[in-house]
C-alpha cells in the first residue's frame, strides 16, 4: 500500500478554501461567505493549485468550473473536514447544539416550512432552526450551514446531497368565504372575470432565487379554455404573503398555490372559489446535505417533514 506523505500537504486552509469556493463556483460568492477578500481567495486557491501542480478551475469570463481533478478533490475534502470536525468535537467533548439551518423562498419558508417546523419543535423543543428565506438570493442554498435546501424546479443533486421530491407547483382560486358568500357563485370563468382578481407582479417571477415562467391569471385562464379580461385589480404585489392576506381580509380571490394556502383552507380563512387548477410543470424539492443528516436533528426533521406528505397526515 502506497502510503501518504501528510507532511507534504498542502495547508488546511487552502483546503478549505477551495471546498467553498467548488461550492459555489465563484470567488467572490466565497469570499462573501468565508468574510475575506475576493483576492484572499483567488491566492488561496493559487497556492493550492502550485503545490497540486495541476488546475482546480476553468477560469471563464464570470464564471467557474471544476477541471477533473478539482471534481476529484472536492468530494474527499468535504469528508475530511466534517471528519476533522467530529473528531475536534469528540476530543473537547463540546456538544454541537441542535440546530438545523434551511433555506427557502418567502412563501415557502413561511407557508409551508414554518408550520412543519412548528410541529417538529412541540415534540422535540431542544432543536433550533435557522431559516434563510428569500426571493432575491439563490446562493443561499450553497451556504456551509445550510443543512436543508428547499428549491423549486427540475432541480438535480450534487455531490454529498441527497435529493427527495415533494410535490408538484399546482394553483387553483381562492377566497375568503365571506367574499364568496357575497360575490359568488364563481365557478364559471365568466364569473371570476368579473371578481377582484389578485394577482402576482412580473418581478416576483424575475426575482434570482425563482426565475421561473410566471403563472399567473393569464395562464390559468388559459388553461381553462378562456381569456382573462385584466380587469382592474385591488392589489398586485410581488409577495405571496401579502396577496394571502388580502384574500383572507375578504378583498378578492388569488390564485392559491396548494402547499401555500394548505393550512388556511383548513382552518376555514380560505376556501376554494372555482374548481379548475392550472399546473406550473416543476416539483418542489428538498435537497439534503448528508453530512448533515448524520446528525439526529436534521434527520429526525426530514423524517418528519417527509411523513407529512404521507397521506392522511396531518400537516
Amino acid at each position: 500500500m502506497v502510503q501518504v506523505r501528510r507532511r507534504h500537504l498542502p495547508s488546511l486552509g487552502s483546503f478549505a478554501t477551495f471546498e467553498v469556493a467548488a461550492k459555489h463556483l465563484s470567488f467572490t460568492l466565497a469570499a462573501r461567505e468565508l468574510n475575506v477578500t475576493q483576492g484572499a481567495v483567488s491566492q488561496q486557491i493559487r497556492l493550492l493549485e502550485a503545490a497540486l501542480d495541476r488546475p482546480l478551475f476553468i477560469r471563464k469570463h464570470n464564471a467557474l468550473e471544476l477541471t477533473e481533478a478539482g471534481k476529484t478533490l472536492v468530494g474527499s475534502v468535504t469528508n475530511g473536514l466534517d471528519a476533522i470536525a467530529a473528531a475536534v468535537g469528540a476530543i473537547t467533548g463540546a456538544e454541537e447544539p441542535q440546530l438545523v439551518t434551511l433555506s427557502a423562498t418567502d412563501g415557502m419558508a413561511r407557508f409551508w416550512l414554518k408550520p412543519l417546523i412548528d410541529s417538529y419543535r412541540a415534540l422535540h423543543p431542544e432543536v433550533g432552526f435557522v431559516v434563510l428565506a428569500s426571493d432575491a438570493d439563490d446562493t443561499l442554498r450553497n451556504y456551509a450551514q445550510v443543512d436543508l435546501a428547499f428549491v423549486c424546479g427540475n432541480d438535480r443533486c450534487e455531490v454529498g446531497e441527497e435529493l427527495h421530491f415533494l410535490f408538484p407547483e399546482i394553483a387553483q382560486p381562492v377566497c375568503s368565504p365571506a367574499y364568496l358568500a357575497s360575490h359568488g357563485p364563481l365557478d364559471s370563468t365568466d364569473s371570476l372575470n368579473r371578481a377582484n382578481l389578485l394577482h402576482l407582479h412580473d418581478s416576483h417571477w424575475n426575482a434570482d432565487a425563482i426565475g421561473w415562467q410566471p403563472l399567473g391569471w393569464s395562464e390559468w385562464f388559459r388553461a381553462q379554455g378562456s381569456v382573462w379580461a385584466k380587469g382592474p385589480s385591488s392589489l398586485t404585489t410581488n409577495k405571496v404573503g401579502l396577496l394571502i392576506e388580502a384574500a383572507q381580509a375578504g378583498e378578492g380571490v388569488m390564485l392559491g398555490w396548494h402547499h401555500m394556502v394548505a393550512r388556511a383552507l383548513a382552518e376555514g380563512s380560505l376556501v376554494f372559489a372555482h374548481p379548475g387548477t392550472i399546473g406550473a410543470g416543476r416539483g418542489n424539492f428538498l435537497n439534503c446535505r448528508q453530512a448533515s443528516l448524520r446528525r439526529p436533528a436534521v434527520a429526525g426533521f426530514v423524517a418528519h417533514l417527509l411523513a407529512s406528505l404521507r397521506p392522511g397526515a396531518e400537516n
